[in-house]
């Protein structure tokens, strides 16, 4: 019986385009970056019926397409976009084009062929968004907040009015998103085991529940990678490099560093375990990395074993 071809797809996601690339195959076609574009390319991968889809993260211009495909039970994978420039230029890929993007993508899925993610569900979903943006929101605050030094007299009450707007909008977010955990059972029982770390607040525990589905059912090691917090070796020859932690889930990582920034203080095992990094001579950065870690990695024991932290201490 001769064998199935698989197909490999790339898309190209812009603001108002979607450019798609078949490996392998003479095959490049556009689609609008709206409902009926994405319809329509929705129909068109049923009948193609890929082994893979490949996108890379473009401001949140993907979601919408990312959703749609998934939905539709067609195989889409989001990919951290440095891994397919890093791709391009092994391969001898210098130009840039939309079409030559989608072409790369493609090329970088049938090469690689990158796990698939587990598919949110539409709580899920809903949850992310509201946490993006919670987060975009606190960046605006951060900005207008060193604006507000600089800033011209004339200026003062305009941005002070802002900052209050913004405050205001985190609130009701923050709300919004403390309801939204409380309306299911599940998520109630695990923001509780959660939230019972010294250190994991609110918006750290939605943060893991939203955006980290795949706590608690990976080993140590594949959730430490999947977030960006595995160190990873720089050594050539006789030189050893310093060994950097990069990649993963940048919106995870944030709220994992100030969670950690957190139980440092006051989680006596991490406080513990970061006294000890410093006296070892490790500087203070590496420390909370690695106290980033240890903290991700007893998160996930218990998000498998569904116990809370009392357990985890004793």
């Amino acid at each position: 019986m001769k064998k199935a071809l698989e197909i490999f797809v790339g898309i190209d996601v812009s603001k108002a385009w979607l450019d798609i690339a078949v490996h392998k195959r003479n095959e490049t076609f556009r689609a609008g970056n709206n409902d009926v574009g994405i319809s329509n390319l929705v129909e068109h991968m049923k009948k193609l019926e890929p082994t893979l889809i490949i996108l890379e993260p473009t401001g949140g211009f993907e979601i919408l397409a990312v959703a749609e495909l998934s939905h539709a039970g067609l195989p889409v994978v989001v990919v951290n976009a440095k891994r397919v420039r890093d791709f391009a230029r092994a391969t001898g890929r210098l130009a840039k084009t939309d079409k030559l993007d989608a072409k790369v993508l493609a090329h970088f899925a049938a090469a690689l062929r990158p796990p698939l993610r587990t598919l949110q569900t539409e709580e899920e979903e809903h949850l992310t968004a509201l946490l993006t943006r919670r987060r975009q929101i606190v960046d605006m605050l951060t900005v207008e907040k060193n604006r507000l030094v600089t800033v011209r007299a004339q200026m003062r009450l305009d941005i002070e009015a802002h900052i209050q707007w913004l405050s205001t909008s985190k609130s009701v977010l923050d709300k919004e998103i403390g309801d939204l955990l409380k309306t299911s059972p599940v998520w109630k029982e695990k923001d509780g085991i959660l939230q019972s770390v010294p250190g994991v607040g609110p918006i750290t525990s939605a943060t893991m529940l939203g955006m980290l589905p795949e706590l608690g059912k990976l080993n140590r090691q594949q959730i430490a990678a999947l977030v960006g917090v595995a160190p990873v070796n720089k050594d050539s020859g006789r030189k050893q490099g310093k060994r950097r932690v990069y990649g993963g889930r940048a919106d995870v990582r944030s709220v994992l560093y100030m969670a950690a920034l957190a139980a440092k203080k006051y989680n006596p095992v991490i406080k513990i375990f970061y006294e000890r990094l410093i006296k070892q001579g490790k500087e203070k950065k590496v420390a909370l990395t690695a106290c980033m870690r240890k903290l991700l990695v007893i998160l996930n024991v218990m998000m498998r074993t569904n116990e809370p932290w009392r357990s985890q201490a004793a």
